[in-house]
């Protein structure tokens, strides 16, 4: 019997968990605007990042099915990401919650330096 199997889940949960986190959301979301990005164009684009948190975040996302990692056999190696087709499924909703919080940042102003997604 797998571990997973008679425990209580909850569909919301189950989303959140894939797609919770301090740079999931933006990975995806950066990998639909380029479509195919590099560790290190990823690397720069996440301010703050460490490598360590890039590498887990983006293994964590190839596990889950929303990132397609496509590895090129060459001297330096080359490692591209992009998204899966269940990934991509994922763009409508990050594009509500972007616009869902810029009305709330409106009405709720924040200091700091505002990203760009």
């Amino acid at each position: 019997m797998k571990n997973n199997e008679n425990k209580a889940y909850c569909a919301v949960d189950f989303a959140f968990q894939r797609i919770g986190g301090k740079y999931r959301g933006r990975i995806l979301w950066y990998l639909n605007h380029d479509q195919v990005l590099r560790y290190g164009e990823l690397k720069r684009l996440l301010k703050g990042i460490t490598t360590k948190m890039l590498t887990q975040t983006l293994r964590e996302l190839e596990h889950d099915g929303l990132v397609s990692r496509k590895v090129y056999l060459e001297v330096p190696p080359k490692v591209e990401y992009s998204l899966t087709a269940a990934g991509l499924e994922l763009i409508p909703i990050i594009e509500s919650l972007r616009q869902w919080a810029d009305r709330r940042i409106i009405e709720e102003p924040i200091t700091g330096e505002k990203l760009e997604c």
